[in-house]
């Protein structure tokens, strides 16, 4: 037997095992919990890559389950999209889980750990079936799977943790409704689940108004998910007060993951004809995502609290993307996937950086940045790459993406949605030049006496990796356009 023949499944029901072994394993000698957890995610890792490999060499892979033939049967389809998304998924789940094994045990009790690490394998394992199922019925399980396990490993963070959960479980159970009433609709107009079936099937039914409101339920089921504006107010919140490590791995896959399915919706369970000629919904999301651009990043710049603005941030970012799906141009949806990838990375390194503030100093208010850079040198140095990758200055990883957007922009004539991606990189600019500013030209009379160490290893060495990839990224994009993203355009683009 060829296990990269089963990768698609392996990547799927291993992490998934796992999630109930630790627990066991927890029994019997709980310091193995830990590692069992990065062996796993490890695994998960490489068969990421195998899938991605094949795709790139071989094509689209389809693996059929339970021995019944699609539409019948389940299907798991993988092609550039998904195995670039689950790639992603799967080394920031890895990257994150190390940096978690010193953060952790400052915010969640000792006894509690390995259903942390249960936790977050179930949370991986939800976000990586989202990515590879090919269908819609399928999808929703796995997208339930994914927010339940995020709803729990919220919720073991600072005392507002709670509450913050609580606020997502009621906005995300009203989004997997109109999801799921979006898929009921699809059923009961066609008898099937399957997504490429169904994209043979409902051309002949673009003219029904049920077509139209399941499209319009599964949006924005998908929006309230991935925190678009103005359905947004679960997000800031649930990462704020979640544990150091939630809030990066949430942050960087999540609403990522969201955008996967937008995308997924719109151009392929749908014709982008739909999308955009058809429908007005193309012209809608444009604007949506400019108003959520807009307001991201002014009420980002209204922030005391470190990993608050960068929540803030997060929902401009999501904005970004969906300006770019939206545009309805090569340029434009080249940006933002690739802005996918980008956000991830910077997002991730920009949270861990705030859980690193925490872990040290105590506390995320922006002014506990006064004079870092003597004490903690390496993690500014990360610090200052993730913040000019954000702000979108070259060579960094950032910069690309936002050059594809405002491209798309600038094609579609979308003069204001230009304004808006200006406007954004601009108060990303006063924010962050602000911290460095205060990183490494503070007055000495206002810097604190107390020196604090550096970070352990195992939080730094991610924080690390993550500013570093920033810049092979940028270096990169080249390369990962023409191998990956560029046969992730829909046609017609």
């Amino acid at each position: 037997m060829n296990i990269s023949d089963h990768s698609s499944i392996l990547i799927i029901v291993i992490p998934l095992i796992a999630s109930i072994i630790n627990i066991f394993i927890s029994l019997f000698k709980r310091s193995l919990c830990y590692s069992f957890f990065l062996l796993i995610l490890g695994i998960c890792v490489i068969l990421s890559i195998d899938i991605l490999s094949n795709v790139i060499n071989s094509g689209t892979i389809r693996y059929k389950l339970g021995g019944w033939m699609p539409p019948w049967g389940i299907e798991y389809v993988v092609d550039h999209l998904n195995a670039y998304i689950i790639a992603i998924v799967s080394t920031m789940s890895l990257i994150i889980a190390v940096y978690s094994k010193e953060s952790i045990k400052q915010e969640v009790p000792e006894p509690k750990l390995p259903y942390f690490y249960s936790t977050y394998l179930l949370l991986t394992t939800g976000l990586l079936g989202i990515a590879i199922t090919g269908d819609i019925f399928n999808l929703y399980v796995f997208l339930e799977i994914a927010s339940l396990a995020g709803y729990a490993l919220i919720a073991i963070g600072e005392k507002r943790s709670v509450l913050a959960s609580f606020n997502y479980i009621i906005m995300g159970t009203i989004g997997a409704c109109f999801y799921l009433l979006g898929v009921g609709y699809i059923y009961i107009m066609t008898g099937s689940l399957n997504i490429t079936d169904l994209s043979l099937l409902l051309p002949n039914l673009y003219e029904s108004k049920v077509m139209l409101a399941a499209l319009a339920f599964l949006v924005v089921g998908v929006a309230i998910k991935i925190a678009l504006f103005p359905l947004h107010r679960w997000l800031p919140d649930s990462y704020t007060f979640a544990p150091s490590a939630v809030s990066a791995f949430a942050s960087a896959t999540m609403t990522k993951v969201g955008i996967y399915v937008l995308i997924r919706v719109s151009f392929t369970l749908f014709e982008p004809r739909f999308f955009t000629e058809i429908t007005p919904l193309s012209s809608i999301l444009v604007w949506w995502a400019i108003v959520a651009i807009f307001f991201g990043s002014i009420i980002a710049l209204a922030q005391t609290d470190f990993k608050r603005t960068l929540s803030y941030i997060l929902i401009a970012e999501v904005g970004y993307m969906v300006f770019g799906v939206s545009l309805g141009n090569k340029q434009g949806f080249i940006g933002a996937v690739l802005h996918i990838l980008n956000d991830a990375v910077m997002i991730a390194c920009l949270f861990m950086i705030a859980g690193g503030l925490m872990y040290r100093v105590g506390s995320r208010n922006l002014e506990n940045f006064l004079g870092l850079n003597k004490s903690m040198p390496i993690t500014m140095a990360a610090f200052t790459i993730a913040a000019l990758s954000m702000i979108g200055i070259p060579p960094t990883a950032g910069f690309f993406s936002k050059w594809y957007l405002i491209l798309g922009a600038i094609e579609a004539e979308q003069w204001i949605g230009a304004i808006a991606l200006l406007f954004s990189s601009l108060v990303n600019a006063i924010i962050f030049f602000k911290l460095l500013e205060k990183i490494y030209f503070a007055k000495k009379d206002n810097i604190p006496k107390h020196k604090f160490p550096e970070l352990p290893f195992s939080m730094l060495a991610p924080i690390v990796i993550l500013a570093l990839s920033i810049l092979v990224i940028g270096a990169s994009t080249g390369k990962i356009i023409s191998k990956v993203i560029q046969f992730t355009v829909p046609g017609g683009f």
